[in-house]
This record gives structure tokens, C-alpha cells and sequence, in this order.
């Protein structure tokens, strides 16, 4: 272990699979660093015995001592919030809940206290409206990062869409050749500072076996004249454009480290289909290392104490290498 640093975690929607997911973590996995909880400890409380868990909390505030802190506890930071049952449904009621956790991680990080930030699900329909895309987005504008990029990364494959959560009809005019430079340097870097290597990225093409009928199609003017550029000046093991419907064929991702593809859904649900639970959602860009595992609230899931933490104890891993 590389430092001792503690890892920062927002509970976020209290009413997904995440308590349960936390609970099972406690007991399934032997911690090697003490984790930090942000959340309502009415709340938990509540969950932990309607799922029929017993673990210890130790309450503790804003300006915690690092000493103080337990290993085989759920060290939190209380955020009050109201409600009746311990699972209800997903709606706007905890939106100022969120809010207030997201802020509070926010200031809580810039004290370079914790190895890194993992955060629970979130609904993007409640809580993001309309003003993000994604929880990417959130914390890009939140620090003010202008270079972002999201890694889905397990330690066989990592895959990272150019583009996010945008609508298909809109993608290729979010696409450029800057664009794909500062991603496969974004990258780039992370696997250097985490791992000393440089790693071997596929590119994908944006259409159909990267071919149109259009003339200027986006391979011939945007992606091959970016692997040229990259490839010019030393970004060597960078190589494209394949084609996404046979990029992901056994034989062709032992090759590479790193898939990047032109949209979300290219690669997201090739990794999700071959690595499921092992991979994990890590923002590239932002002044401290955020990750959230691989899953969303599961509205249909919470409370019946079925879900698998795979990805929670993937990401806490990761972060206990920091």
C-alpha cells in the first residue's frame, strides 16, 4: 500500500442499491484503507436492519481526525435527510440531499486528505435535470475542467468514449481531431502515473466499418489525420480506425490496453458484456481521482438484498493502490 490516505464516499440516491452494496463490501472484503461515508445516519440505520445487517458506525464531523477513523467501521459524515420508509421511490425529495453530499465531497477533496472519491448512483432525471449530462459533466464544471475524459477500466481492458451521454443524431458534430489528441493524452498520462506504461489504444471509426458513401466522412477527415498527428509526434502504440463491430473479437483485444471509441454505447456495452461487474467508471482531468463503480440506482433491485458490490470493491482497490 502505497500511502495511507483514507477513501472519501458518497452515498448519493438513498433510495438505490448503494447501502446495500456498502453493507455486503464490510462483509466480504478485508479493507486496507478506512473508507469515509457521506450520508444519513437515520437512514442507514434503518437500511441496515431492514437488510439485516450489523455493522458499526462511527459518527464522526467535517473536521475528522485522521487517527480516529476505523478500518472495520462506516466512518460518516451525517447529512440530514427526511423520510418515511427505508427504501421509497426515486423522485425529487432527495435532490437537496444530493446536492449538499456533492458540495460537501467537493470541499472535502481539496484538503488532499483522501486517495481518491467514489460515488454512489445517482438519478440523472432528478438530480441532474437537465443542467448535466452526466456525473462526468458535474464534476468537470464543478472544478472547472475543461479536459475530461471517462475511462471505463478493468486491468485486461479499459474503453473510453469520445463522446458521452449525447444523442446519436448529434455525434458526429461533437467529434474533432483536438478532441481525440487531448483524450489519447488524458489517457496516456493516467496509465503512466498509475501503472509506468504506455499503453497500446485502438481507435474506433464513427461509421460502419469505417467507410461512407459521403466523401468527407469522419474517418478520412477527423480520425485518421488525428492517429497521424499522435503517431508524428511519438505517441506511438496508437492505431486506427477499426471497426467496432469486430474491435472487440477475443483474438483482437488481447492486443490492446485502451478501445476508444466515438460514442458512449460503442464501448460501453462491449466491456459491460465481456468484464461486467470487474470494470469501473474512473474521470480522467479532474484535480483528484473520482470513480464510480459500474451500475446505476437500480430502482427494481433495492432492498431485496440481491445486488453484487463487484464494482464498489473494484474501485475501492483501486484506490487503495493510490
Amino acid at each position: 500500500m502505497s500511502n495511507k490516505k483514507p477513501i472519501l464516499i458518497i452515498s448519493a440516491e438513498p433510495f438505490s442499491i448503494f447501502s446495500e452494496l456498502l453493507f455486503k463490501t464490510y462483509k466480504k472484503y478485508k479493507l486496507k484503507k478506512p473508507l469515509v461515508i457521506l450520508g444519513s445516519y437515520k437512514l442507514l440505520k434503518k437500511q441496515m436492519k431492514f437488510l439485516n445487517y450489523n455493522i458499526q458506525i462511527n459518527n464522526i464531523e467535517e473536521n475528522f481526525d485522521i487517527k480516529k477513523l476505523k478500518l472495520n467501521k462506516i466512518n460518516l459524515i451525517n447529512i440530514d435527510f427526511n423520510f418515511s420508509k427505508p427504501f421509497e421511490k426515486i423522485s425529487n425529495k432527495s435532490n437537496s440531499y444530493n446536492e449538499e453530499s456533492f458540495q460537501l465531497a467537493l470541499n472535502l477533496m481539496k484538503k488532499n486528505i483522501f486517495s481518491g472519491l467514489i460515488n454512489g448512483p445517482i438519478s440523472k432525471r432528478h438530480f441532474l435535470k437537465d443542467r448535466f449530462l452526466g456525473v462526468t459533466e458535474y464534476f468537470a464544471k464543478k472544478t472547472n475542467t475543461q479536459n475530461f475524459a471517462m475511462l471505463i477500466y478493468s486491468k485486461s481492458l479499459s474503453v473510453s468514449p469520445l463522446t458521452t451521454h449525447i444523442p446519436l443524431k448529434k455525434i458526429s458534430k461533437l467529434i474533432s481531431k483536438n478532441k481525440i489528441i487531448n483524450h489519447v493524452k488524458l489517457i496516456k498520462k493516467f496509465y503512466k502515473k498509475n501503472f509506468n506504461k504506455n499503453p497500446k489504444i485502438a481507435i474506433t471509426g464513427l461509421n460502419p466499418h469505417c467507410e461512407s458513401f459521403i466523401k468527407d466522412n469522419e474517418e478520412k477527415k477527423i480520425i485518421i489525420p488525428a492517429i497521424k498527428y499522435l503517431n508524428k509526434k511519438n505517441f506511438s502504440k496508437i492505431s486506427g480506425p477499426y471497426p467496432a463491430d469486430s474491435i472487440f473479437m477475443r483474438n483482437n483485444i488481447k492486443k490492446f490496453d485502451v478501445v476508444i471509441g466515438m460514442y458512449h454505447d460503442q464501448v460501453l456495452t462491449p466491456i459491460k458484456s465481456i468484464y461486467g461487474f470487474e470494470a469501473i467508471n474512473i474521470t480522467l482531468g479532474l484535480p483528484f481521482i473520482r470513480i464510480t463503480p459500474d451500475h446505476g440506482p437500480n430502482d427494481q433491485m433495492k432492498g431485496k438484498n440481491k445486488s453484487n458490490p463487484a464494482s464498489l470493491i473494484s474501485a475501492i482497490k483501486f484506490l487503495e493502490n493510490q
